[in-house]
Formats: C-alpha cells, sequence, structure tokens
C-alpha cells in the first residue's frame, strides 16, 4: 500500500506529464478500439448497398428465404402430420436469422384435381376445369375485395367458400355463385368449392405476395384456417400435397452477426428437409449477394487496418517520446534507488502499476471514444468534409473491448521500455550520461535511416513491377488483395528519410554558425552554439513532429489522390452531365419476324437468308432538348461502336463518333492536361473541313495511319465513304483506349486496342446513313437545375430509352463504402497528426523551459534583457520545431509523389481513364500550415509567459543548491 502511494504522489507532482501521456494512450485506445466498430460499421452499410442495388437490378426483394416441400406420403394424415413438423421446425428458425421479420407467409396447397360444376344444366360442363386448393396464412390483411363477398370461415351446408383471382374467372370458365366438386377416382368423399369473391392485392408492393397474384389463376383459395382444419388435419380424401414457408427480413439491419446467423439457419433448413422430404427446395437470392460481400469484406478489413499503420506509427513515437520524458526527469531517482540497493525489477514494478493505472483509465475512456470517432467517420463526404447523412449503425462489442485491451498491453510495452533502459544505469553512469550530451543518438549509429531507406525503395520497386504487370497485360486487378505493405512501406519511408534529413541537419546548423560567426548577435550566436553542439537533445522532437507533419500530408494527398481519380472516371466515362437516347420512328421490321414460312411448315426452320433491309429512322426534334428548363447547352453526339475503317488494304472495328464541333466544345466535359493542346484546338482542326476526322492514338499506332492520310469509314448496310485525318489524340470523352482483355496465351502477341474516329455529325448522316444519336446535356451551376430539368422531362412525355445522369454516378461513388473508409481514415489520420503534434510539441518546450530555469536565470543576470531571451526562445523554435515542420512537408510532398501512385493497384487498370494522377489540394497544405502557425504560436505566447515569471534570485538560488 506504500508504494501505491508512494506511485500516486509521484504522478501527482509530474502531473502534467501523466496527464499528457494518459491523452496519448487514451487516443491509442480509441484509435485501434474504433476500427473494429467503424469496419462493422462500414461493411454494414456495403452490404445494405449491395442488397438495394440488387433489388433495383433484379425488381426483388433481396433478403427473402423461401422453402418449398412437395409431400409424398401415401395418406393424408401422414402428409399432414409432416406439414405440421415442418411448420413448427420452420417457424422456430425465425428467430434464428437475428433480423427483424417484415412478412412471415405459410402457404398451402392441394394436388391439381378436375372441377366439375355441380348444377351441369347452368354451368357448361364440357369444359375442363383443372384447378387446385390452395391457402395462405393472414391473407386477409393484404388483400382488397374486388367483387362478391369474403368467404365464410366454415363450411356452408357442406360447401367451402372461396376466393378467386380475376384471370381465373377467364381461365376456368366460371362466374361467382357456381358450385363446383372435385372429379376424381382418387377422392370418394369429393369437396365441393363455391367461389364467392374477387381479390387483388392491396398493394403490388407488398413484400408478402412472393409470387405474383396472378399466376394463381387456376386456384380456388381457401380461408387458411379452414384449409388445416378440413384438409391438413381432416381426415377427408383430399391430401396436402405442397407447402411453402416464406420470409421476408429487413436487410437494413443486417451485419456481420446477422449475416453468420442466415447462413447458419439457411444450412439448418436445408438439412432439415433434405433429410425428410425427397422432392424440396430451398431459396435464398440474398446468399449470391453474401458470398460476393464476403470477399469484399476481407479486402476493405485489410484496407482499413492498412489505413492506420502510419498513425499508429506516430502515436506509438509519441508514447514512447512522453514516456522518455517522464524517465529523463527522473532518471536521477532511479539511479539513486538503483545505488541503495534496489533491484531493476523493483524499479521496473512500480512503473508497471503506473502504467497499469493509466491504462486502466485509457481501457475505460477509449472504447467509447472510439465509438465517437466512428461517428465522425461516418460524416466524412470527402477529405475534410462533412455531411449530414444517415448515420452509421455503430455498437461497442467484445471485439472493440479486446482491441483496447491489446492497444492498452502494447502502449504499456511503449511506455515501459525507456524506464528498462533507464534501471541499468547507476548514478555515477547517469552522471556520466549527462556529461555525453555530444553523443550520436542510435540510430545515427546503428544507421538505421539507411536500412529503412533501402527496405522502403525495395517495397517501392517491388509495387511498380507488379502494377507494370497489371498495367501491361490488361489485367483485371479487381480480384488483387490489398497488401498491408502498400501502407506499411510509405511509413518506413517517412521515417528514414526523416532520420537522414536529421543526420545532415547538425551540420546545416554548424555552417551557418560559422559563416556568421563574426557577426551573430550574443543571442543568436548562444543559440546557435546550443542548437548545433546539442542536437541529440531535440532528435526527439524533430523526429516526431517530421513524422506527424508528413503523414497529415500523406494522408491529405492520398485522400485526395483517390477522391479525385474515381469522380474523374466518372465523369470522363460519361462526358456530360446528362446523356439521353430518344425513342426514335422507325421502319424496322418486330423482332422475329420473317423467320417463318408462309404455310409454317418444315421448311420454316430453315429460311432462306435474304440481304437484311436499311432501317430508315425519323429524326425528332432537338431543339426541344436545347430549350428545357435547367439546360445550359446541349448537343447531338452520334456513336457507333461497332464501325469499320479501311485503310493500306487493311480494316479494323473502330468506334465512330459523329459531333458539331460547336455544340460539342460548349457541352462535353475533359480533364484538362490529357491531350497535347487545348480540347477546343482539336475540335477547331476540323471545324472548317466537312471530311476532316481526328482518330486516337491507339490507331494510329497499331494501324499505322498518319496525319494526312485518307481513310474509309463505314458499317454494315452502309457504304463507306473517304475522310481526312487532321490530329491525333490520345483521350477523348468517353473513350477507353486501355486494353479490355489480357492475351488468350503468354505467347499471344499484344491485344488489339480500342480505336477511335470522331468526324462530323452532318456529313456522316448526308454521306453514310441517318442512324439514331445521343443528346449531351450540359446543366446550368445552379442547385435547381437538375430538379427542374428532370421535372420538365417527365412533364414533357418525352420516350427516353435510357438516361444516364453523371451527377448521381457521382454521389454513389462518394457514397461507396470503399470510398467512405479511405476518406474517414485519412480525415481521422489528418486530424490526430495535427492534435498529436500540437501536444508534443508544447509538452516538449514547457518541460525543456523548466529544466533551463537556471540557464536563463544566469543570462537575465549577465544582462541579457527580456527582448533578447525570447529572440533566443524564438530562434530555438526556428532552428528546431520550425525546421522539423519545413523537413516533415519535404518528407511529405516526397512520400506522397513516391507512394500514392501505388494506390492505383486498388483500381481496375483496363477502366482507369483518366491517367491515375497524384493530387495535391492547396488548401489542405494551407489548413496544416495555418495549423502548425497557430500551434507555435500558442506555444511561443506559453513560453515567453513562462519565462516572464522566472526571477532572477531563485533561479541563482536554485544553482547554488
Amino acid at each position: 500500500m506504500a508504494i501505491l502511494v508512494m506511485i500516486i504522489r509521484k504522478m501527482v507532482k509530474n502531473k502534467w506529464l501523466e496527464l499528457s501521456l494518459l491523452f496519448g494512450l487514451v487516443l491509442s485506445v480509441a484509435l485501434v478500439s474504433s476500427m473494429p466498430i467503424y469496419t462493422e460499421a462500414i461493411l454494414q452499410r456495403m452490404l445494405v448497398k449491395e442488397l438495394e442495388n440488387y433489388q433495383l437490378t433484379s425488381g426483388l426483394y433481396p433478403l427473402t428465404h423461401r422453402t418449398s416441400v412437395f409431400f409424398m406420403g401415401d395418406t393424408p394424415k401422414e402428409n399432414g402430420e409432416s406439414a405440421r413438423a415442418a411448420d413448427a421446425y420452420i417457424r422456430s428458425m425465425g428467430e434464428r436469422f437475428s433480423l427483424p421479420v417484415r412478412e412471415y407467409v405459410v402457404e398451402r396447397g392441394t394436388d391439381t384435381f378436375n372441377f366439375a360444376p355441380k348444377d351441369k344444366e347452368r354451368v357448361d360442363a364440357t369444359v375442363r376445369r383443372n384447378a387446385d386448393i390452395v391457402a395462405f396464412s393472414d391473407l386477409e390483411k393484404h388483400i382488397r375485395l374486388v367483387d362478391g363477398v369474403m368467404p365464410a370461415k366454415e363450411p356452408v351446408n357442406g360447401v367451402y367458400e372461396a376466393l378467386v383471382v380475376e384471370s381465373a374467372l377467364t381461365q376456368l370458365k366460371m362466374v361467382l355463385g357456381n358450385e363446383f366438386i372435385i372429379e376424381d377416382e382418387r377422392i370418394k368423399r369429393p369437396i365441393t368449392v363455391k367461389p364467392v369473391g374477387v381479390i387483388n392485392p392491396k398493394d403490388e408492393h407488398d413484400l408478402f405476395w412472393y409470387n405474383s397474384l396472378s399466376s394463381y389463376g387456376k386456384s380456388f383459395i381457401l380461408d387458411y384456417d379452414l384449409f388445416e382444419k378440413a384438409i391438413t388435419e381432416g381426415e377427408g380424401d383430399v391430401s396436402v400435397r405442397t407447402s411453402y414457408w416464406y420470409y421476408a427480413l429487413d436487410y437494413s439491419r443486417m451485419n456481420l452477426k446477422s449475416i453468420a446467423s442466415f447462413i447458419d439457419t439457411n444450412e439448418r433448413i436445408l438439412g432439415y428437409v433434405s433429410s425428410r422430404f425427397n422432392s424440396q427446395s430451398v431459396k435464398a437470392p440474398a446468399l449470391g449477394v453474401i458470398s460476393k460481400y464476403m470477399d469484399r469484406q476481407e479486402q476493405l478489413r485489410l484496407m482499413l487496418w492498412s489505413l492506420n499503420v502510419p498513425v499508429m506509427i506516430m502515436l506509438a513515437f509519441y508514447l514512447f517520446m512522453v514516456a522518455n520524458l517522464i524517465i529523463d526527469r527522473q532518471k536521477t531517482e532511479i539511479s539513486v534507488l538503483r545505488s541503495r540497493g534496489a533491484s531493476r525489477l523493483q524499479v521496473l514494478a512500480s512503473y508497471v502499476i503506473e502504467g497499469v493505472l493509466l491504462g486502466a483509465v485509457a481501457y475505460a475512456v477509449g472504447p467509447p471514444a472510439g465509438m465517437l470517432l466512428t461517428k465522425l467517420l461516418g460524416a466524412s463526404n470527402g477529405f475534410l468534409e462533412f455531411v449530414q447523412r444517415s448515420a452509421l449503425l455503430v455498437e461497442l462489442n467484445a471485439v472493440a473491448y479486446r482491441y483496447a485491451l491489446y492497444a492498452v498491453i502494447f502502449s504499456l510495452v511503449m511506455t515501459l521500455i525507456p524506464a528498462f533502459l533507464a534501471t541499468r544505469t547507476s548514478i555515477v553512469g547517469h552522471k556520466q550520461q549527462l556529461a555525453r550530451v555530444t553523443r550520436k543518438p542510435f540510430w545515427n549509429r546503428l544507421f538505421l535511416d539507411v536500412i529503412l531507406l533501402g527496405v522502403s525503395f525495395y517495397g517501392l520497386q517491388s509495387f511498380r513491377r507488379r502494377m507494370s504487370d497489371l498495367q501491361s497485360l490488361g489485367l483485371d486487378s479487381a480480384s488483387f488483395k490489398v497488401d498491408p505493405l502498400l501502407f506499411l512501406v510509405p511509413a518506413l519511408f517517412t521515417l528514414g528519410l526523416g532520420l537522414l534529413l536529421l543526420r545532415v541537419y547538425p551540420l546545416f546548423v554548424r555552417l551557418v554558425y560559422w559563416l556568421g560567426r563574426h557577426v551573430w548577435p550574443p543571442s543568436l550566436y548562444s543559440t546557435l552554439i546550443q542548437v548545433g553542439r546539442s542536437s541529440t537533445q531535440y532528435s526527439f522532437l524533430m523526429v516526431f513532429l517530421m513524422i506527424t507533419i508528413a503523414t497529415g500530408l500523406f494522408s491529405a494527398s492520398a485522400a485526395r489522390t483517390m477522391n479525385s481519380n474515381t469522380l474523374e472516371k466518372v465523369r470522363y466515362k460519361n462526358g456530360a452531365d446528362v446523356i439521353l437516347n430518344v425513342r426514335w420512328e422507325n421502319d424496322a421490321p418486330p423482332p422475329g419476324a420473317g423467320m417463318a414460312g408462309e404455310d409454317g411448315g418444315a421448311e420454316a426452320s430453315q429460311p432462306v437468308p435474304a440481304a437484311p433491309k436499311r432501317i430508315q429512322y425519323t429524326e425528332p426534334p432537338f431543339q426541344l432538348f436545347a430549350e428545357l428548363p435547367g439546360v445550359a447547352h446541349a448537343a447531338k453526339v452520334f456513336v457507333k461502336d461497332d464501325a469499320i475503317a479501311q485503310m493500306n488494304k487493311s480494316s479494323t472495328r473502330i468506334k465512330l463518333m459523329g459531333i458539331d464541333t460547336d455544340e460539342f466544345g460548349r457541352t462535353a466535359y475533359l480533364k484538362d492536361g490529357l491531350l497535347d493542346h487545348h480540347f477546343y484546338d482539336y475540335l477547331n482542326l476540323i471545324a472548317t473541313e466537312p471530311s476532316a476526322v481526328l482518330i486516337s492514338r491507339t490507331m494510329a499506332q497499331q494501324s499505322g495511319v498518319k496525319e494526312g492520310d485518307t481513310i474509309y469509314v463505314g458499317w454494315n448496310n452502309a457504304s463507306y465513304k473517304p475522310f481526312t485525318v487532321y490530329g491525333i489524340v490520345d483521350y477523348w470523352p468517353t473513350f477507353n483506349p486501355n486494353p479490355q482483355q489480357p492475351p488468350s496465351t503468354a505467347g499471344a502477341k499484344e491485344p488489339d486496342l480500342p480505336k477511335l474516329v470522331v468526324g462530323h455529325l452532318d456529313y456522316i448522316q448526308s454521306a453514310i446513313a441517318l442512324e439514331p444519336y445521343q443528346i449531351w446535356i450540359d446543366l446550368k451551376d445552379e442547385p435547381s437545375a437538375r430538379t427542374a430539368f428532370n421535372d420538365a422531362l417527365n412533364e414533357k412525355g418525352i420516350p427516353i430509352e435510357s438516361f444516364v445522369d453523371t451527377v448521381y454516378e457521382l454521389t454513389q461513388a462518394k457514397n461507396d463504402p470503399f470510398q467512405m473508409a479511405i476518406n474517414g481514415v485519412m480525415t481521422l489520420g489528418f486530424l490526430i497528426s495535427v492534435v498529436i503534434s500540437f501536444f508534443g510539441f508544447l509538452l516538449y518546450w514547457v518541460l525543456s523551459l523548466n529544466s533551463r530555469v537556471l540557464q536563463y536565470g544566469i543570462l537575465r543576470a549577465m544582462g541579457i534583457s527580456f527582448a533578447q531571451l525570447i529572440g533566443m526562445l524564438v530562434t530555438e523554435q526556428v532552428l528546431t520545431s520550425g525546421a522539423a515542420f519545413l523537413l516533415g512537408a519535404v518528407v511529405g510532398n516526397a512520400t506522397s509523389q513516391l507512394f500514392v501512385p501505388l494506390f492505383q493497384l486498388s483500381f481496375n487498370p483496363a477502366t482507369q481513364v483518366p491517367p491515375f494522377a497524384v493530387t495535391f489540394d492547396p488548401n489542405d497544405s494551407l489548413r496544416l500550415y495555418t495549423i502548425v502557425a497557430i500551434m507555435v504560436a500558442i506555444g511561443l505566447g506559453i513560453l515567453g509567459y513562462m519565462l516572464s515569471r522566472i526571477k532572477i534570485h531563485q533561479a541563482v538560488k536554485l544553482g547554488e543548491d
């Protein structure tokens, strides 16, 4: 107990250091514990997005589970018992899905029987009416009575009243009120059924209707309870033959835990029905989506952890630095204890207890703080951009606390390393170390900087080779597994380059001192000597500040680059804000016409091929689109993907684009810097000559075409006309020059590259053929322009065949879970870098000032004015912290230029157009430098205030003591 009191008193004595260490511990635990929380939340959102996309593309609700069984028992009683047993089992499985059940439906069915009218004089008995009897649980809540009345829940005079759908009246040739009796030699006691009502679904989108109600056109629908009593549990000859159990689950609440439950429950149900019934089926459409999701979630999980590698290294360095500062202040106490007989284990045990106390607080506070960080990450719409979007479903779980424990243990180890090293030194050794302030740091002696740079350059070359292989072979990197080294190697490079610059920096300071040694004022002279001779004293601080600034800049550049390339890819692929395909009137025969002979005989299966007729089109009015609300510019763009170009006695397949140069230039989008000259220059080049065309670089290289050559362009059922090549372009809106498929074999020649020809639309229409073109729309830069345009398009009832909305696709790209993860983690890394650098900077200089009170007091006693002391302090800050910030900016920019391009390994090179480019946003650097300037100003203010409180007589007395 006495030891615990002593430790607590020591912690109170160094409360600011202990609080700083506790802050680092809490931040580290919060960051680590936020990773499983954020991973689960972002994966849950990704899964929901995948299921939503499935619903949009297929039109089916994705998270359903349907079990069907065909009972093959010999007696109705046996089938009924099997149905009730399966009912009980499958109903009990509902809770095992671990998801809210939106609908649960049980459907029963009998064999198909021939129903004959009971009154054969009133109803045509020659019509064969084959129908079955079915029943649905809770049907009444989901139907609307169209005609007739609801059936009785008990037989009326031995007659079973039933519902039918509208199509049943036609298919079974009957009207409401007719009675029908089963005619089947197997049925000794036939059932009489009377349709009394016609129904429709109350809501067509109701999840209850897993089958369309119109598919029951040959069914009599009984009340479910009546069916169960009379058929499933009855003693009659009519047996229940089929049963369906259908679950519709709420996929918006689905997460990794419920995925496991869903798969396990599906396996249980499948095992149950497979072992008991010969004819059965279990269908769960979501399993296909989940299978693809499981592959992606492993990649995303690994990427999230890998993205945090630089931040975790930075936090580990911060903890080590703070712990080292604490131990430096207590080395005299440690050496005295060792000299008086205390063992290393006893001294180290006191620091273990201290670390456990701080770790316990961090363990209690860290995970809830991690939840707050997760909510902050979920609101990121881009790097350092936050929006009001639906919150992530975050919850503290056992995994988060387990990772928090790992973080506490690791942090405790990091803080105990300086204490362990300090326990090796006696009081004599400690005094000797104080006298050797010029000794080089251990990383200089071990050449750690050279080793780290060597490893990082090796990793860089390895990744570049892999990227080159992907691009040259046209391989799809969608299956590429994110390598954690992709994020660890930049961190190693940052640390290695920073240490290398620190190896050189003291020489620079000494050079500055030597150049002005005859002119420097005393204050600057003293500072240069202090910094030049005591570089080891500042090395930890400078390395720490460099790492934090470089990590912040790298995070900013990586996030901006990936955001920019993703969005530019969407803009380039579409070419304009909106792309419309409008239906053109034409004389094309309907599908399948002309494929059958006149007599429909055997010869019709082998028609004589005839030359296809060219389809004649009627062009719709174009000016209508240019005048719609919200439209800034509109352009006609004819695209023929299967056109043919003939030249030099050879031909090749091309993509032909016909444009009006003026309208196209005002409407289309192309990123600057992709072409040798401006986009408009190429349009002006061909504007004056109707037959002038631009061709792609791929066509010029593979087909040997150059400026001035004549090529002939046409397509099937169209004549070929001559065009003159006026220019060659590398890129053009919507044109992807990358190989789309790899060579089929290792020895195959290089893949055939896509080729493009751009000409005048009017000339193509008049010389070759008039065919439908696209309409490209450039919307006004107003928030309401898109809404006004869409509303006007709907009001006018224009027959649109396809509609591409670039703004919508950009929004979808921003909301992609991978993109959100990158933005969230990179934003968090940037903010943590700023906060940690501020605390580390302020803490170090406050402690440094406290340790040099005697030196400043003596300087004041020698006649140095307070202004000169402030000047010395400012100069020292510039030469240490200022230099560290500057070197950190250099290291951060160098790391970004070298390693950010490697992020394109996570993209598919076949679709990455325009080329992947590293992006720097000046605003990010401005934010960082502004924060640094504020941080230094606040630090100098605090240090200046502390300096002004120094009393000369106290400093001198302290020296005498």
